[in-house]
């Protein structure tokens, strides 16, 4: 039986329960099983079928899409009104909230006595819904279960559906693809990642075979010879990435008065450039903890420097990676060009 599986689940310590209403009769007695898992403390979440919401009185939440909501409550006109046919049927039948899906229009989570929670479609194409409702029910239920908050859980169950509609067919989300999702919408501005997104791009670049190129320094006005590394560097492989010391470090690095830019400065003038996917911004301190979490192909740095005296060479090596020296031919860098200005003042 059914109910019986549900109560033999609920052994193991379930703090999470989906009920998903195909209207095929396993959940013909669903009453009694959300009265089990609420007597085991779980949460319920039903995804519903049907114009009979009475069946799933005392769930925790209802996941209709937006037909089927207005075949329990009738044609919604606005935005207002949807929510407040919402509230009247979580108190009729003793719910905590409803999430209500709605295509393109992406979702809302309504829930008595607090404001209503927007949620845009992520979705960039939709080539095939089929699945979807699942996709966002078992998302949901996985992070409630994880102990995120129900607006946390919504954010994360509407980003995976945005990935899976627009995949052909009844689709899988990875975990890579869910994380894209999410820090994809999270505009930092001007190319520059946290180390978050660092470890996103870079994954997402390595499944799809790409080689990674990193670069670093303190580019602390910028001049051709910079140009030149970072033009020749991207031409070794796919993505290049640009790791920027921190002000911080540059001035340990180079003494006072520097950096001339700050970091968001050097970052807004290194991500308008060509060349340049990514910059993340480090402190000096923390080069090889960046190096493992990019695991490179290839490190770059000018022929001014010998391989031995590249920082980090080891690691790259260890981690599967080779160092490459740009040859720099222009007699030219950061600091000649500060004192030449100095010395004409």
């Amino acid at each position: 039986m059914p109910a019986a599986v549900v109560e033999a689940g609920l052994a193991d310590k379930s703090t999470v329960v989906i009920l998903s209403d195909y209207n095929k009769g396993s959940l013909a007695d669903v009453q009694t099983m959300i009265q089990l898992a609420k007597k085991a403390g779980a949460q319920v979440l039903v995804d519903p079928k049907g114009a009979d919401f009475e069946k799933y009185r005392g769930a925790t939440l209802l996941t209709p899409n937006l037909s089927e909501f207005e075949a329990v409550v009738g044609h919604c006109k606005s935005d207002q009104e949807l929510v407040e046919r919402a509230v009247k049927l979580i108190k009729q039948f003793d719910l905590q909230a409803l999430l209500v899906t709605r295509s393109e229009n992406g979702m809302v989570l309504v829930r008595e006595g607090q404001a209503p929670f927007y949620l845009p479609t992520q979705a960039k194409e939709v080539y095939d819904v089929t699945g979807a409702g699942d996709t966002v029910i078992s998302v949901l239920a996985s992070s409630l279960a994880a102990g995120s908050s129900i607006e946390h859980a919504c954010t994360l169950a509407n980003a995976a559906a945005g990935v899976v509609v627009g995949k052909i067919g009844t689709s899988t989300v990875s975990t890579i693809e869910l994380a894209n999702a999410v820090y994809s919408q999270q505009e930092i501005g001007f190319g520059v990642l946290s180390e978050e997104q660092l470890k996103i791009a870079v994954k997402l670049a390595q499944h799809r075979g790409e080689k990674v190129v990193m670069t670093n320094g303190c580019f602390d006005l910028l001049h051709v010879g910079h140009i030149l590394l970072f033009s020749s560097s991207k031409q070794l492989g796919d993505i290049l990435i640009v790791a920027i010391d921190d002000d911080d470090s540059v001035k340990t690095l180079k003494g006072p008065g520097r950096p001339v830019l700050h970091s968001k400065e050097r970052v807004r003038i290194l991500s308008a450039l060509d060349a340049v996917d990514y910059v993340v911004v480090f402190s000096s301190q923390e080069l090889i903890k960046l190096i493992e979490i990019m695991r490179p192909d290839v490190l770059t740095k000018g022929s001014n420097y010998t391989s031995r005296e590249v920082f980090g060479r080891e690691r790259v090596e260890q981690l599967g990676g080779r160092v490459v020296l740009i040859p720099v031919s222009e007699d030219i860098s950061s600091t000649r060009i500060i004192n030449d200005i100095k010395s004409n003042i």
